[in-house]
Order: C-alpha cells, then sequence, then structure tokens
C-alpha cells in the first residue's frame, strides 16, 4: 500500500492532469486514513488544485515553445510571418508605381489614380 510520501509524488507528478474532484477524492481518502488533519483538507486541495493550474500553464507554455522552435527549425512560416491580402496587394500597387514612373508608361492621372488606391 502506498505511503504518503509516495501519494505526493505521485500527485506532484500527475498534478496538472488531475480534476478537483479527483485531488479532493485523493485528500479525503488521505483525511479519512489519518494522514491528513480534516482542518488541513480545503487548504490542501485548494493548494493542490492552484499547483495543477500553474503546472498546466507551464506544460501549455512548454509545448508552445517547443513547436514554436520547430516551426523555425524546419524553416516554416507562421501566421503571423504571412502578408495578407491587402498587404500584397499595397506592395503590388506601390512597386507598379515605381515601374510605371520609371519607365514614362503611364499618364500623371494614372498615377495619381493608382497612389488613391494605394490610400485605401
Amino acid at each position: 500500500m502506498p505511503g504518503i510520501l509516495e501519494k505526493s509524488i505521485n500527485i506532484g507528478l500527475g498534478l496538472f492532469l488531475y480534476s478537483r474532484e479527483k485531488i479532493e477524492a485523493v485528500v479525503n481518502e488521505l483525511v479519512n486514513k489519518g494522514e491528513v488533519a480534516r482542518k488541513d483538507a480545503k487548504d490542501l486541495v485548494n493548494d493542490l488544485v492552484k499547483k495543477g493550474e500553474e503546472q498546466r500553464e507551464d506544460f501549455k507554455k512548454m509545448i508552445k515553445d517547443v513547436i514554436i522552435e520547430s516551426l523555425d527549425y524546419m524553416n516554416i512560416a507562421r501566421k503571423e510571418d504571412l502578408l495578407s491580402e491587402k498587404d500584397i496587394k499595397k506592395i503590388i500597387r506601390q512597386e507598379l508605381i515605381e515601374i510605371l514612373n520609371e519607365q514614362e508608361i503611364a499618364t500623371k492621372d494614372d498615377i495619381s489614380n493608382l497612389k488613391k488606391e494605394l490610400k485605401k
């Protein structure tokens, strides 16, 4: 039969996987066996739930960091690295204006209209 130390270690290692109900059940079992005082049970449950939530957040951050690092390593663009359709159109219009100016292909009115479109 596992002792309180072993149970504490098991709870600590997998705490982020436990629900409040599961933690309450384990603590109640410890109270019934006299390994935890009844007056301390509520605080212990709250502490363990809080630690579990912290571990969950730490785990999420760790997974996110690993994924980002992997994407960077594989040179895969993330959403924030990509240009929107609007940004692409703006760049194309700017390039077009420069080309038209350099080549003197378009009239000043045409270029002016493109510049107005660019501001939209």
